[in-house]
């Protein structure tokens, strides 16, 4: 199977083949009205954007599809409840908005509400409970706002110190006042939201290109480098769009980015006695800063987040030590059986593009806003920058209005994105009318029986199936081993589960009868 058909006009299969196909449309001269440079989540929102509208799209990356900070995330759907804190009301707004939409109607089968759970120890708990429940409070506000329904995120609780080891068992009991639940989104997996907007714009007609680099970009076209056969074109766009992330000032001077690095720790579910919920713990000394626990797929849980000034832009950015013990110390706060190196299976990183305008102070990174900007050069480039992964839909939207309005691009629609369901939505209250394993479901949605098609049989570590690996490749635009292990899987966290997996991995390039990129 290499085409799978859902509520797009055509196919969303990215495979080599389609690439290849694709790719020499460009050479040959298809007409583009707009060229994507960048495949990280806000790229695949101006493509899938943009071809929905009808326009003629082309998206280049120079790597794989979140290849770079899109893959790196706390894997959250953010509500804006620290924007909140620090007065940014209208970005706590968009997100809490574009929550809602990713819920509800964009990506339910991406994404679950998650339970965050911050334990109250000592004396002065009750006063600490107090100011931070007033910021829970005023998050639910915003989420009323907004429409989500009480039965999809509930309000902010009070729990008793019983209830409150209840849900995070490994809470450490001594001194423990009770707790505080609140609740946010969660995503399955970050890299999976990327390929499945991919996805759905290539089923909009979007030409989704991969392993190809773009220099000499301007405002009408780039040069294209094709990565696999060295092969060079000269191609021009109504528009071009610069979205990528950290790196935007590279393509173009008229982008001024202070980057910050964020990094999160890998363990074992069961070191938290296999809880399935937030578990968060108060930076020492702050009011406002909060290390927390998000439980992830193969039995594993990260642990961040850090945010210090990144120093270079590193394609594969590395944690530095003192982030390591930052993140053990703070969430042994509250811990009963305290995490030591030993436990830590891996470590990631991610760089956040953060803008900083010509009149804000000098400061820490944590306190830069995350607003995202659409800025024209003197040639006419677009680049939209800042923001966040969960408002990408509405970054996506704004560059694509921009470009319509600046370059002319012919269509007169409106962003149809906010009800646009991605490729594999299904409601998430009827997913068990889906004729799959469970599994599956919680990863696939409406696609998991297409996917439980292709076999079964756990070849690769932590539950991965061979089906799962070989739909990387038929379906899901994998040209690499390391794209299904590090992006498709995300096995790659751990280095142990990706050595145990190359050979299942090969395998399912084998059975698609697609011979992998390095072998």
């Amino acid at each position: 199977m290499t085409s799978v058909r859902g509520r797009t006009p055509g196919p969303t299969a990215l495979n080599a083949r389609r690439r290849a196909r694709e790719l020499d449309e460009v050479a040959g001269g298809a007409e583009i009205d707009l060229l994507v440079i960048g495949g990280g989540i806000t790229g695949a929102g101006v493509a899938l954007d943009a071809a929905a509208r009808g326009l003629r799209t082309v998206l280049v990356e120079r790597d794989d599809l979140a290849a770079g900070t899109s893959r790196w995330s706390s894997k959250l759907v953010h509500g804006g409840l620290r924007y909140l804190a620090s007065g940014q009301i209208g970005i706590a707004h968009e997100s809490a908005a574009e929550r809602h939409l990713l819920l509800t109607r964009i990506a339910p089968h991406l994404t679950r509400p998650l339970a965050q759970i911050l334990p109250l120890h000592g004396a002065d708990a009750r006063a600490r409970g107090a100011l931070i429940g007033t910021g829970y409070a005023l998050g639910d506000a915003l989420r009323r706002a907004v429409g989500t329904p009480t039965a999809l995120l509930p309000a902010p609780a009070l729990l008793g110190a019983a209830a409150t080891r209840a849900l995070a068992p490994g809470v450490r009991g001594e001194d423990l006042r009770g707790g505080i639940r609140g609740w946010d989104g969660q995503l399955v997996d970050d890299a999976r939201l990327v390929v499945a907007v991919a996805r759905t714009a290539a089923g909009f007609g979007a030409r989704i290109l991969t392993r190809v680099s773009a220099t000499s970009v301007s405002g009408d076209g780039a040069l294209l480098r094709d990565r696999v056969t060295g092969q060079e074109v000269r191609v021009g766009a109504r528009a071009v769009v610069n979205a990528t992330g950290v790196w935007a000032a590279t393509v173009t001077d008229a982008v001024a980015l202070e980057p910050s690095r964020g990094t999160h720790l890998v363990v074992d579910t069961a070191r938290l006695r296999g809880a399935d919920v937030s578990l968060t713990a108060l930076v020492p000394g702050s009011r406002s800063r909060f290390v927390f626990t998000v439980p992830a797929l193969h039995g594993r849980t990260y642990i961040g987040l850090t945010d210090v000034a990144a120093e270079g832009l590193d394609d594969v950015p590395r944690p530095d030590e003192s982030e390591i013990d930052f993140l053990l110390d703070t969430i042994n706060t509250v811990l009963a059986d305290p995490l030591t190196r030993d436990d830590v299976r891996g470590a990631f990183s991610g760089l956040r593009p953060l803008l900083r305008a010509a009149d804000d102070p000098a400061g820490e990174t944590a306190d830069l806003s995350r607003r995202h900007a659409v800025i024209e050069d003197d040639e006419g480039l677009l680049s939209v920058v800042g923001g966040k992964l969960t408002t990408y839909r509405r970054m996506a939207q704004d560059a694509v209005d921009a470009a319509v309005r600046r370059r002319g691009l012919p269509t007169a629609r409106q962003s149809p994105t906010a009800d646009l369901p991605l490729v594999g939505a299904w409601p998430r209250e009827r997913r068990g009318e889906i004729a799959a394993p469970l599994r599956l479901v919680r990863r696939y949605g409406a696609e998991a029986p297409y996917v439980a098609s292709l076999g079964d049989g756990l070849t690769a570590a932590r539950s991965v199936t061979a089906a799962e690996l070989e739909w990387g490749v038929r379906v899901e635009g994998a040209l690499s081993v390391a794209d299904l292990l590090d992006r498709r899987t995300r096995l790659g966290l751990v280095a142990a589960d990706a050595e145990a997996s190359v050979t299942a991995a090969s395998a399912a390039f084998a059975r698609a009868g697609v011979r992998p990129l390095g072998a």
